[in-house]
């Protein structure tokens, strides 16, 4: 219950009190309970013949949801975090969101301010285990994953690819107007319906919070893929992303100096990943072949 680095609100005792009721309703004895928790024994009697109002009792749940939604994903802003309440049940107002999630120290890792050079990155959630080397000797052996921004007149569009080493083909992408988990998430999901069979397959990124996230783990875990991270500040590490991205920012972003719509940004990366770089662009390091007539000359024979 009691976390280091919570702020102190979240370890008020009152809020722990109804938990202490639970246990003891699941058989656990109140004395127990309370010197796990340490909490003194009194004062949860007193609390229990006269217990929080509802209004308190209500608070209490929201900042428990609110939380649960940061810890999920730490890059959610209150306006995120609200909604995520709202599926669970728990209408609250974005003011009221921000206040309590201010409370419990539910702020956004891309909201929270810079000082000095920079933040330092978060630590990594899996080992690397690429090592630099971007090939596979199969399908859905080792993808890798990354993301890129871009402005529009409408505001930024953040999109997220996935990439098979084997191939160099594109097999799952995600394009939205907001940079969280979810857009990773969605990207595996457009993969493994994309690829069928994934259970073994790598997934290599670098440390972004959004690739760092308990829901990206859970997607990994759900379809039996292994999840690998790079070095800090090390573009070497992902190279193979970063290669793309390139060819992506010379080929569709800069060709205008400011697209009207995030829509018709959208439309033109999915164009030219469909049909020139998955099926005109030809590459040395396939022998000459454009990734789908690579997939389609090969994939009999890394069957056999």
């Amino acid at each position: 219950v009691s976390v280091a680095g919570e702020p102190e609100a979240w370890r008020l005792p009152k809020m722990i009190y109804p938990l202490v009721s639970e246990l003891a309703e699941d058989g656990v004895p109140v004395t127990v309970s309370c010197r796990v928790l340490k909490l003194a024994r009194q004062p949860y009697y007193r609390w229990k013949r006269d217990p929080v109002a509802d209004a308190e009792w209500l608070r209490a749940r929201r900042m428990n949801v609110l939380f649960d939604g940061h810890v999920d994903d730490a890059t959610l802003g209150y306006r995120q975090l609200a909604n995520f309440a709202r599926r669970r049940g728990l209408r609250m107002s974005r003011r009221t969101a921000w206040s309590l999630a201010s409370q419990v120290g539910a702020v956004s890792t891309s909201q929270r301010s810079r000082r000095g050079k920079g933040k330092k990155a978060g630590p990594p959630v899996f080992d690397d285990l690429v090592k630099r080397l971007f090939t596979a000797d199969a399908p859905n052996r080792l993808w890798l994953t990354d993301l890129t921004e871009h402005w529009t007149a409408e505001g930024k569009l953040y999109c997220c690819m996935i990439k098979d080493a084997w191939s160099n083909r594109i097999v799952g992408y995600s394009i939205k107007s907001t940079m969280h988990a979810d857009i990773v998430v969605d990207a595996i999901e457009h993969a493994v319906a994309r690829r069928g069979d994934v259970a073994g397959c790598i997934l290599h990124a670098d440390r972004g919070s959004q690739f760092r996230s308990q829901a990206v783990a859970r997607a990994l875990r759900r379809h039996d893929m292994v999840g690998s991270m790079g070095r800090v500040a090390s573009a070497a590490d992902n190279a193979a992303m970063e290669s793309f991205w390139s060819l992506l920012q010379k080929n569709v972003l800069n060709q205008q100096r400011r697209w009207a719509t995030r829509q018709d940004l959208r439309l033109a990366i999915v164009t030219w990943v469909e049909r020139r770089y998955h099926r005109q662009r030809e590459q040395d390091g396939l022998g000459g072949l454009t990734p789908i007539e690579f997939e389609t000359t090969m994939e009999p024979a890394a069957i056999l």
